[in-house]
């Protein structure tokens, strides 16, 4: 009798155990590293719009400025020229930073390049926020004439090609 309360007061503090530290994890804060950018052809325009989607403390800590500081806006525009690049039809692209925005949490960034007439190859290299967070994941989506492609980009798949 004393052995089968032993053994049963062996398991409650093992499943206790157990669920004590399912309950401690599930306090554990666990930061998401991702950026989302949805790029959108203009016909009328010729033009491929690139709208960055980013958490405002990532972006923060990679270029080690404050976004609430005037100078915020310009260090985002150099980091995203060195670290997105765009051919199209295996032409180099210039990007045009267009505008920026804090929102809380997020960071908007705007970009564009024109010149676009026909799309039969989208390559892209992106390696927003990589070297700052191993565990980052950059996920671009564009819409072209009707059609819609997902690029992913990770370290060690920077670049990425779709055809159209």
């Amino acid at each position: 009798m004393i052995v089968n309360l032993l053994f049963k007061m062996k398991n409650y503090f093992y499943v206790s155990g157990i669920l004590t530290l399912f309950v401690l994890m599930s306090f554990m804060n666990v930061d998401f590293f991702s950026s989302m950018t949805k790029v959108d052809y203009i016909e009328g325009s010729k033009t491929l719009k690139f709208t960055t989607k980013m958490n405002t403390n990532h972006i923060s800590d990679a270029i080690k400025i404050n976004p609430n500081t005037a100078a915020f806006e310009a260090e985002v525009k150099k980091y995203v020229n060195n670290n997105f690049d765009v051919y199209v039809n295996g032409s180099p692209k210039t990007i045009t930073f267009t505008g920026s925005q804090v929102s809380g949490e997020t960071v908007w960034v705007y970009f564009e390049t024109g010149g676009v007439s026909d799309i039969n190859t989208l390559k892209i290299k992106n390696t927003i926020l990589l070297s700052a967070f191993p565990k980052q994941i950059n996920l671009v989506n564009i819409a072209y004439k009707g059609n819609q492609r997902t690029m992913n980009f990770q370290r060690g798949k920077e670049v990425n090609e779709v055809s159209f």
